[in-house]
């Protein structure tokens, strides 16, 4: 018998960069969440070992797949699913900034936590992730949370005493692989220096409108440099700002996908529908996204 999970799209509401560290990486600062859409990763027991990908962006995955680091990882430390087929339906862009990648590996590492759930202490799925990469472990998490440090260092958000409301959204994809590399480099941010300033606690937000101001705030430091190597970014994230209802409008991770806000799923379909048919070449998807703010207030 086959399980699954779904690797869901990992959003950037905000990012600050705060600086590169001395072995290359880059200190961040991001509130994240996730959307309830994304890849399909399936596993079925049987003889032999295979990954299989398909889905429409199957093609667009080039080099090794990171998914066959996580099983060699998986295996070098005793937890692997054993013999079967791995099939990774590739539904989310690539190179797009949603985190579809290291969605993947999380998605993975579920399904071998799951396998394990009764033999394998809860630490050692962490450590896996940081050494899969640096958006793995909030990937593993699953849930919307303040992501620190290079991506490792995990902060729940503080919420109210009920479950937030969900965020309309539609996720917008101009057809542009944008590596994240090049963006980093690119953006040229300065090394940090040992006297940097402590972290500011997250104090709850408190509805939606609290939330767009936020976004709008604090933004995304990578958007500038993304929006130097792929200029259609602004006029992505124009045409967003231009829908009806949308509240707030941004580029995600280091792009080139940007997000909508809406005030109501209706409107957030609508969108969709009409930047479909404005710009047919456009990836364009109206979706929820995990919701961060403590109350339902607008």
């Amino acid at each position: 018998m086959g399980v699954s999970q779904i690797a869901r799209a990992k959003v950037n509401l905000t990012l600050k960069v705060l600086g590169r560290r001395g072995d290359g990486y880059h200190e961040l600062e991001s509130l994240v969440t996730f959307a309830a859409i994304g890849d399909r990763l399936s596993f079925v027991p049987g003889e032999g070992n295979r990954l299989l990908v398909r889905g429409p962006f199957a093609q667009a995955i080039g080099g090794p797949n990171i998914l066959e680091r996580a099983l060699v990882l998986l295996s070098q430390s005793g937890v692997d699913l054993g013999a079967g087929s791995i099939t990774l339906e590739k539904n989310l862009p690539v190179a797009a900034g949603l985190g579809g990648g290291s969605s993947d590996a999380g998605a993975l590492l579920r399904l071998a936590r799951a396998a394990h759930a009764k033999s394998v202490e809860e630490p050692l799925w962490g450590d896996l992730a940081r050494r899969l990469g640096a958006d793995v472990p909030v990937c593993l998490a699953d849930r919307p949370a303040r992501m620190g440090g290079i991506g490792d260092v995990l902060e729940p958000l503080p919420m109210g005493s009920s479950p937030p409301p969900p965020l309309a959204a539609v996720l917008v994809n101009p057809g542009v692989a944008l590596p994240t590399a090049r963006v980093f480099g690119a953006l040229k941010a300065p090394h940090l220096n040992g006297a940097r300033a402590p972290k500011t606690p997250l104090a709850p937000i408190g509805s939606l409108a609290a939330l767009c101001d936020h976004i709008g705030s604090v933004g995304n430091d990578l958007e500038p440099p993304a929006m130097t190597l792929a200029p259609v970014i602004g006029a992505v994230k124009a045409a967003l700002n231009a829908c009806p209802g949308c509240r707030a409008a941004a580029m995600s991770g280091s792009g080139p996908t940007c997000f909508g806000i809406f005030a109501r799923e209706d409107q957030a379909r609508a969108a969709a529908v009409a930047l479909r048919n404005r710009e047919p070449g456009w990836w364009v998807v109206a979706t929820q996204l995990d919701g961060v703010t403590a109350s339902g207030a607008a």
